[in-house]
């Protein structure tokens, strides 16, 4: 702390010399004069530092004990700002950084969310930024406890929440709560029925009473399990049937057919570029946009705009609050062009592929594919016929057997 304090307010290194050297010390002494470094260099020399205010009075003491002062150098904060005292430019570069770093540090440059497993970090993000925590913000006017109170009444998937300002750095520290599972309301009556036709090829009952057996047919709408199961009567009886009603629940894998066809046109737009060009700047701080150019009209009807942004970031990685977008807009026209039919084929069954893979699940299986492709009108229809073999049976409310 002392060394700090002797740069902040300079010093003079001073050699002194005479006969008895030590009464230059005594009277420095008697006259509380302040003194560092004091290196003797022989007998009758040494040297020392004093601050600059205290340099003009030690030839007087000097004289009264028959020594010689020699001044030999100056250092700290002063004599390093004194070399610049006629380059205005860097004197007010460095006023300006100062200021810029007193004030900068009060306003929030970073947030940075830690803890979110399953819940999306842009959704905490986008919740502290309306509750005005976002880079840009004024640091000393956020309360964290506030903020992070509000924040878990919108944020149901989260149980606790810290916002702590630490300089420019917001840290939010989440924990997400643990989601209660699923409840089954059993007093519910309904039945599982076909969600497609389809042959029956196995039943997984879990309640309910099965209306199907492998190898039946059945239509889309029947009843697979029903949600009335009857209770037959005692043997010898001639009682009327009874039941009673469940929520019917159980898995029924059948082997269906889907048919899907898709189309696309024989001729499409291509884009001709004409190689006409514009470009467009802006600068963003701290979430606010400052557009670098006069007019952003466009002359030409029809073009292409391609967005790059790019991040300034400090040397050990971490990301700035300042980016810097280039917009480049790129004129075409439109030129009619043939497509490439096997290209545009093979487009189209790929994306029926798709279709049928997500229509019959994740556990379904695909056991026969057949394509068939016809010009019509200037379009190409690709046809998908697809033998699978999937879980059709769909909850529906109850209804009381016939």
């Amino acid at each position: 702390m002392r060394r700090l304090v002797n740069f902040l307010r300079g010093w003079v290194r001073l050699t002194v010399t005479g006969v008895f050297p030590e009464r230059m010390l005594n009277l420095c002494a008697q006259r509380r004069v302040p003194f560092w470094g004091l290196e003797w260099l022989d007998g009758q020399t040494f040297r020392f530092r004093v601050p600059p205010r205290w340099a003009a009075a030690l030839p007087e003491l000097a004289e009264r004990a028959r020594c010689t002062v020699r001044e030999e150098g100056t250092g700290g904060l002063p004599a390093f700002l004194w070399r610049f005292r006629r380059r205005y430019g860097f004197l007010a570069g460095l006023a300006v950084s100062l200021t810029l770093v007193c004030v900068l540090s009060n306003f929030i440059l970073w947030v940075d969310v830690t803890g979110c497993e399953t819940v999306p970090q842009a959704r905490v993000l986008a919740e502290l930024r309306r509750l005005g925590v976002y880079p840009g913000a004024f640091g000393p006017a956020i309360d964290g406890n506030a903020v992070g109170q509000r924040a878990l009444i919108e944020l149901d998937e989260l149980s606790w929440m810290s916002v702590n300002i630490k300089g420019s750095r917001a840290e939010v520290i989440v924990r997400e709560a643990v989601q209660p599972p699923e409840l089954t309301d059993e007093d519910v009556w309904t039945d599982v029925t076909a969600e497609t036709d389809g042959v029956i090829n196995r039943v997984e009952t879990l309640s309910g009473q099965a209306r199907v057996e492998p190898g039946d047919a059945v239509l889309e709408g029947e009843v697979l399990i029903s949600g009335w199961v009857d209770l037959e009567p005692p043997a010898g009886e001639t009682a009327p049937s009874q039941g009673y009603a469940v929520r019917a629940q159980g898995r029924v894998w059948a082997d269906t057919r889907r048919v899907l066809s898709a189309s696309i046109p024989l001729t499409a737009g291509v884009k001709e570029h004409t190689g006409e060009e514009k470009r467009l700047f802006s600068l963003t701080v701290l979430g606010r946009r400052v557009d670098l150019y006069k007019n952003s009209g466009i002359p030409w009807p029809r073009y292409d705009k391609i967005s790059e942004t790019r991040q300034l970031t400090l040397p050990g990685g971490r990301a700035l609050p300042v980016t810097l977008t280039v917009q480049r807009c790129r004129a075409y026209e439109v030129a009619e062009a043939e497509v490439d039919r096997e290209a545009a084929r093979a487009l189209l069954e790929e994306t029926l592929l798709a279709r049928v893979e997500e229509r019959i699940g994740p556990e379904g299986e695909l056991l026969k594919t057949q394509f068939s492709a016809r010009e019509k009108g200037g379009l190409l229809t690709v046809t998908l016929t697809a033998a699978c073999r999937e879980e059709i049976g769909t909850e529906r409310p109850g209804a009381p057997p016939a």
